[in-house]
């Protein structure tokens, strides 16, 4: 009979955990993505490069522009609900505030969305030069983890 009263007790705690799990939006993995480059696209003078990142065929893409000025190359990621930016500099690669210039979403909306904790943890991902292949592979990695937990469902 304690037998069975532990079994049943284990698998109520399992379910249990199992929903709350669910409830709090945990995490979902962000293995599989799609870089695409956008062709024929005016890119302007200052913009070298632009391509799409995609974790969920459901979802819409972020954009990442390629852009490059005195302090190095800047990979700007941009979303209807976010920007960030990941600078390839004398320092290294990591996340970087973005210009307030180059900005399109009201800063107060990408404050909630893109956590400023992550924001000082990425801020050298690597300090090794990267060209355009591991920056893309760098920035698909780590810009799930800069985006809240109450938000990710704007990357999937």
């Amino acid at each position: 009979m304690k037998k069975i009263n532990l079994i049943s007790l284990t698998v109520a705690l399992i379910l249990l955990v199992s929903v709350s799990v669910n409830a709090t939006g945990l995490r979902k993995e962000f293995n599989n993505y799609e870089i695409a480059p956008v062709e024929d696209l005016f890119l302007g003078k200052k913009v070298e490069k632009v391509w799409t990142l995609t974790y969920s065929p459901n979802e819409a893409p972020v954009t990442v522009v390629k852009k490059k000025n005195l302090n190095g190359t800047n990979y700007i990621i941009r979303s209807e609900h976010f920007e960030v930016n990941y600078l390839a500099g004398s320092e290294g690669f990591g996340a970087a505030e973005l210009k307030r210039s180059w900005s399109n979403v009201p800063k107060k909306i990408t404050k909630a969305v893109i956590s400023q904790d992550e924001m000082k943890r990425q801020r050298i991902i690597t300090p090794n030069p990267v060209d355009d292949e591991r920056a893309l592979g760098l920035i698909a990695s780590f810009l799930p983890m800069l985006v809240n937990d109450d938000y990710t469902h704007l990357l999937n």
